[in-house]
């Protein structure tokens, strides 16, 4: 009858495989602990008025986001005075936000980066047409709007006004909000109206095409951007906004700081990326004072650039968010820390566990060899006669026990020659029998 023989146990393979398996977990386990956490699916930006520009491009980075699974909170306060208050609470604050230029001043806090600059924000100074204007000192004695309180647009409209001796005392100066004042202006109820905004802003087309407000130029331009590091002198072509209508009428030379998309310093970097690309989709299209590609850039700020914007600057996307969805990427980037370690640790183990293996498989046939040797004649040539009923009998167990082995295809020589020298052996024992 055929007697199915042992089978290698799964015990057996834990035995070999246990340790292996068991130190790569703990391998997987330690490297984990330095992965950088998932970014955040929620994050927040302080973004202004709800009818200012910078309202508007917050709504666009909302949308990008969004695809990305992403979702971003806009807060609406008076400007980038009060973004940069919201920036730096401990708590309850907000996580990114739009910041003008020379605000940085303000700043108590060194834990704020920029993401760079993008795109100009000139100030513009509209007045009634009857008034004749020529410079900033010429504005003295009349009713101003400067831009509400707790907004960048006041306090450079205030440095500049200062500059040229302007001040409550000897001017009408009042402060309101941005479409309040173009409201107010068109309505003849201030004589200026000074506005630093880009120029999509929602309430400088009436300004443009009213007939009873004009646009004023800032002549010594340069004077003042070279007073204020932060202000760069820009000019508005004749009928660059409206060619059929020529508006402007005129060159005009404006001054203009940048807005910077400023950020906590412990933003998640993959937001910080993500970000930069809604950054570029929304801005790199250029017009009107900004070239097709200039903007987002790691230039006019006056923040500390962020690392992770700088290696964007230089690079781009990183490379796997170019190629798969954000949070695909994101998971891929953050296990590559993984990656080094666990070759050094998998690669010894690949190459070692095969022969920890290989040598547990032929132990079971080779540690036989050694009985074997007990029952040999020629190991104990003195006495062996005396034996020979023992050496048969101890064989006979061996060769029982022998049969019960099994192993791997792989390994099955060695069973057989182990088989093949228990016969060999028999016979030259009972040859000895027959010669006694």
């Amino acid at each position: 009858m055929i007697t199915k023989r042992e089978k290698i146990t799964g015990w057996e393979k834990v035995k070999v495989f246990g340790p292996a398996t068991l130190l790569a977990l703990i391998g997987f386990f330690v490297a984990y602990l330095f992965v950088h956490p998932a970014p955040p699916r929620h994050i927040s930006i302080s973004a202004g008025a709800r009818d200012s520009a910078y309202f508007s491009y917050a709504k666009a980075y909302s949308e990008i986001l969004d695809r990305n699974g992403v979702e971003l909170e806009i807060t609406t306060t008076a400007g980038s005075v009060e973004n940069l208050q919201l920036l730096e609470l401990e708590s309850g604050g907000v996580d990114v936000a739009f910041i003008q230029g020379g605000i940085s001043a303000l700043a108590k806090s060194e834990a704020l980066v920029s993401l760079g600059s993008l795109y100009y924000e000139p100030m513009w100074i509209f007045h009634q047409a009857e008034i004749k204007l020529k410079r900033l000192i010429d504005l003295k004695g009349l009713r101003v709007a400067v831009g509400r309180e707790g907004s960048g647009n006041r306090i450079l409209v205030m440095k500049l006004l200062s500059l040229n001796g302007i001040s409550d005392d000897n001017t009408r100066i009042s402060s309101y909000g941005h479409q309040k004042a173009a409201d107010m202006l068109l309505n003849g109820k201030v004589d200026v109206a000074i506005f630093v905004s880009t120029h999509r802003s929602p309430y400088f087309p009436k300004l443009f095409k009213s007939r009873s407000v004009a646009l004023m130029g800032l002549e010594r331009s340069e004077a003042y951007a070279l007073r204020y590091h932060y202000l760069y002198v820009v000019k508005l072509y004749e009928g660059v906004l409206d060619f059929e209508a020529n508006i402007p009428d005129r060159d005009i030379k404006l001054v203009a700081p940048t807005t910077q998309l400023v950020a906590r310093s412990d933003l998640h970097p993959a937001l910080i990326d993500i970000l930069l690309q809604a950054a570029k989709e929304v801005h790199s299209k250029g017009g009107g004072f900004e070239k097709k590609g200039e903007f987002p850039s790691p230039q006019y700020i006056d923040f500390k650039l962020s690392t992770e914007a700088e290696r964007f600057y230089k690079s781009g996307p990183p490379f796997l968010q170019r190629y798969f969805p954000f949070w695909v990427a994101n998971f891929l980037e953050r296990m590559k820390i993984m990656l080094l370690p666990m070759l050094a640790l998998l690669y010894p183990l690949f190459k070692t566990v095969p022969l920890i293996y290989r040598w547990r498989v032929r132990s079971r046939i080779y540690r036989w060899y050694s009985e074997l040797d007990a029952v040999d004649p020629d190991t104990y040539k003195a006495d062996s006669a005396l034996h020979l009923d023992e050496y048969m009998a101890e064989l006979d167990r061996i060769e029982q026990s022998v049969s019960n082995i099994s192993v791997p295809h792989a390994y099955a020589e060695g069973l057989f020659h182990l088989r093949m020298h228990i016969e060999m052996l028999r016979n030259r024992l009972i040859k000895m029998s027959s010669k006694d």
